[in-house]
């Protein structure tokens, strides 16, 4: 009830913006509510026609359209040249699902419970994964860390930067392949050992099945109001971050990807409550992993096409800790294929320090970025 009540930002932030031309902050927060239900509406309408088309296409659809909300944000980001904040919202995404979100399911899911038990080879697979995940993300930072060090690469960040272009391409679309592959495994070569966990699903009455046309109307609509509200989301950030004091980095890897993937949220933690805490495993884990493997190397794809280019390169290595924290975290916590509350407050504790961490740290811009850019209120430096 209260996704349908937080609509009612829509008309609102829509009214700020081109009425009454109200300051940029009050544009950002409202069109950040706004995308909320938006994201959801969507998750509603893909389910409804995965719910149709069988399981295999109904799981490529919900796989390719899962991050949609995010991708979009991503994406008018990146029209306005602000790279770093688009690859912190990758960065934020991926310990936001894998960490928060999941540390809520288990929370939510087994407080009261002794203990919540899941598929412990599906979690098997999914860890898998990020392991992947941490290997392609650290290769393309440690490559630009190496080729500073050459003797004929000195003084020439054109040629360096050419060279993590390159690599980053590359490793995109490696990546690309992969989660290509990854479809083929899960949905049809092996789909009986993943359709296993099926029966915790959800089995839905055939009477509130939408018609196929209204699913697709939500899905289109919700499509092209989030198109709207990220434009004015990407065109409110820079001044936002300078009122409220904080960098447009730290408002991507938290706010904007929180945001991109909080009806994900709802959903795990819904489906946790209802004992089916290994369908909420998959919704965070698998979410985790699809930003990885697919938003992130369309997005560095979709910034070479609309002249925007963004490489894989961290401008923060605090962000490659966040990553390897969250996957050996979730490993730890899933490898015996059950969980109790108190694991879940782990998870959380963890998001929350990285948190505290990413509210400090200065980024290097880059870009057009760099040159917009104004220091945060906040100071490193203590008055003794």
């Amino acid at each position: 009830m209260w996704m349908k009540l937080l609509l009612a930002f829509i008309p609102i932030s829509l009214l700020l913006e081109w009425v009454f031309k109200a300051p940029p902050l009050w544009v950002f927060a409202t069109a950040v509510i706004a995308i909320i239900p938006l994201a959801d509406l969507l998750r509603q309408g893909t389910e409804q026609i995965a719910a149709r088309a069988g399981q295999t296409i109904g799981g490529l659809l919900n796989v390719t359209f899962g991050n949609l909300a995010e991708l979009i944000i991503a994406i008018f980001i990146l029209l306005g040249g602000n790279t770093t904040v688009v690859k912190a919202q990758i960065t934020g995404s991926i310990i936001g699902n894998a960490l928060l979100g999941l540390g809520l399911a288990i929370l939510i899911g087994s407080f009261g419970r002794d203990r919540q038990k899941f598929n412990r080879e599906n979690a098997g697979q999914l860890n898998s994964m990020l392991f992947l995940v941490v290997i392609a993300l650290l290769i393309p930072a440690l490559f630009d860390y190496t080729e500073r060090l050459p003797d004929f690469l000195a003084g020439s960040a054109a040629a360096r930067d050419n060279l993590d272009e390159y690599l980053s391409l590359g490793v995109a679309g490696v990546l690309i392949a992969v989660y290509a592959l990854n479809l083929v495994y899960t949905l049809v070569t092996h789909k009986d050992v993943f359709s296993r966990g099926e029966e915790e699903g959800e089995h839905a009455d055939p009477a509130s099945i939408w018609p196929v046309w209204k699913a697709a109307a939500v899905m289109v609509g919700a499509t092209v109001l989030i198109a709207v509200e990220s434009e004015m989301l990407s065109g409110a950030l820079e001044a936002t971050s300078t009122q409220l004091g904080l960098s447009p980095f730290f408002l991507g890897i938290i706010v904007l990807a929180v945001v991109g993937n909080f009806a994900e949220y709802i959903a795990g933690s819904y489906f946790a409550r209802q004992g089916k805490l290994g369908l909420a495993v998959n919704i965070a884990v698998g979410a985790t992993i699809q930003v990885a493997l697919f938003t992130a190397p369309v997005l560095v794809i979709i910034s070479y096409l609309i002249g925007k280019p963004m490489n894989l390169v961290f401008s923060s290595p605090l962000e490659l800790v966040a990553i390897v924290a969250a996957a050996l975290t979730v490993s730890s916590v899933t490898k015996d294929g059950e969980a109790t509350w108190f694991e879940g407050v782990l998870l959380i504790a963890v998001y929350l320090l990285l948190a505290l961490a990413f509210f400090f740290v200065t980024p290097r811009m880059e870009g057009e970025a760099a040159a917009s850019f104004s220091p945060p209120v906040h100071s490193h430096t203590l008055t003794l």
